[in-house]
């Protein structure tokens, strides 16, 4: 199995999470989308539950001179989320890393100003909140995206993407109190390989999903 695009498994994806809305399973639903790739997925989620749409801006935390290789993530303000192993095993410290952290952190910012257009960010009190990628390999941004929603004390959280490595799902069971997945390959290596077309998107896309709800 294959998606076309980021629009057919968003669809795929709304519709796995329409069932469980027409059980009350998903109450009071905001839709957050890991921009970029999230957006275009979570678009036509919220579209189908008739949800909220926001952006939930994680950035990934790369080693020095080697920034493909992630070793942790941040979200808002919050500390960031590292691989203490990984950290190890490259014989690095957090403090080494303090300049990458920062870096990503102003990336992180100017995201969020651009995507919300002077929109504050949206009441998660009480709501099922619904995070959305457009697949999950090791799981660093999702789980920093999750713990990241956790504090703003939300009464259910879900973490939707089309496509996942099944270890990495498995692992996020503990973060959110939802994991909905309709594609878990045995053979996963990356994201992308489960798309025909997996192009970038840009920060234009991004905004023409969010106001497309």
């Amino acid at each position: 199995m294959r998606y076309r695009d980021r629009t057919q498994a968003g669809r795929e994806l709304a519709a796995a999470l329409v069932k469980l809305h027409d059980e009350d399973e998903l109450p009071d639903p905001v839709v957050l989308a890991l921009p970029r790739g999230g957006a275009a997925v979570a678009v036509e989620v919220a579209r189908e539950l008739r949800a909220p749409l926001d952006v939930l801006v994680v950035r990934k935390i790369g080693a020095p001179h080697q920034e493909e290789f992630g070793v942790g993530a941040i979200a808002g303000d919050d500390p960031p989320l590292l691989d203490r192993a990984t950290l190890a095993h490259l014989g690095m410290t957090e403090e080494s890393l303090a300049p990458v952290v920062e870096r990503e952190r102003l990336e992180l910012r100017r995201r969020e100003h651009r995507y919300r257009e002077g929109r504050p960010p949206p009441e998660l009190r009480g709501r099922t909140v619904i995070v959305v990628d457009d697949g999950l390999a090791t799981g660093s941004t999702a789980r920093a995206a999750l713990r990241h929603v956790r504090h703003r004390d939300p009464a259910r959280t879900v973490l939707a993407v089309p496509v996942g490595a099944p270890d990495s799902l498995d692992a996020l069971a503990a973060e959110a109190d939802l994991v909905v997945c309709p594609y878990r390959p045995a053979f996963f290596s990356s994201v992308g390989q489960w798309y025909d077309d997996f192009g970038q998107l840009t920060d234009a896309d991004v905004l023409d999903a969010l106001r497309a709800v």
